[in-house]
């Protein structure tokens, strides 16, 4: 392995144990989930923990091939700008602020960047060229940081990447505690356990609508922590 490939996986490692993150395939008590070789994975996102998590707990061979989205107005300057694009060839995007969690407050949503654009299709470039590269995506649909109990409304990109490449598999993610560890705000990581559950892959149907489909791939992330949080 060389040097740099060497370097990615101390990384990992550093960050599989800060985040405490314990992986698992859906419906099990730890047994080591399947990861397609190539992949849109979805999470839901409470922490700027999530995808560095997400790229940590990827097997070596795959990491070089997994692009996770992040936001430019966070990733996109100086140093961590370099560690965004250089450790974790992350695909950096513009996205806009304050994400509704609510159906009405979707609608009280300004649904434009400043320069006047659509945010769905600033935040698609580039990312069907990366599936079309045979190349796997990371991506955070509710396009902002939650509560991380909750799961607000998906934009619409996912569904259109779906539609871009139906035979690639759609692979939710559910990541649980990571905004304990790293709330919203603070700088500093305090030390808890996390989880990380890797449900069974989507295919988007020829003819399903897309409320239908993105409805469908956020009650999964949704009904797993509602089932976490029925179990304590």
């Amino acid at each position: 392995m060389k040097p740099m490939g060497l370097f990615k996986r101390g990384i990992s490692g550093l960050i599989t144990t800060l985040s405490g993150a314990r992986v698992a395939a859906e419906g099990t008590n730890g047994t080591p989930p399947e990861f397609p070789p190539q992949a849109i994975y979805y999470a839901n996102h409470s922490s700027h923990l999530d995808f560095v998590t997400l790229w940590s707990i990827m097997p070596a061979e795959l990491q070089p091939k997994v692009r996770p989205i992040a936001a430019a107005d966070y990733w996109g300057s100086g140093f961590k700008k370099s560690v965004a694009q250089k450790v974790f060839n992350a695909h950096l995007v513009h996205r806009y602020k304050d994400r509704p969690h609510t159906r009405a407050d979707a609608q009280r949503t300004t649904r434009y960047t400043r320069s006047g654009s659509s945010p769905q299709a600033s935040q698609l470039t580039g990312m069907t060229d990366i599936l079309d590269a045979g190349e796997s995506l990371l991506i955070f649909p509710e396009g902002t940081r939650g509560p991380g109990d909750q799961v607000a409304t998906f934009q619409a990109g996912l569904y259109k990447l779906a539609k871009h490449a139906p035979d690639v598999p759609v692979v939710p993610v559910t990541l649980k505690n990571l905004s304990r560890i790293l709330p919203k705000g603070e700088a500093i990581p305090v030390p808890h356990l996390s989880q990380v559950v890797i449900h069974k892959p989507l295919f988007v149907g020829a003819a399903e609508p897309q409320e239908e489909f993105l409805t469908r791939a956020r009650e999964i992330l949704a009904n797993e922590l509602t089932a976490e949080g029925d179990s304590k």
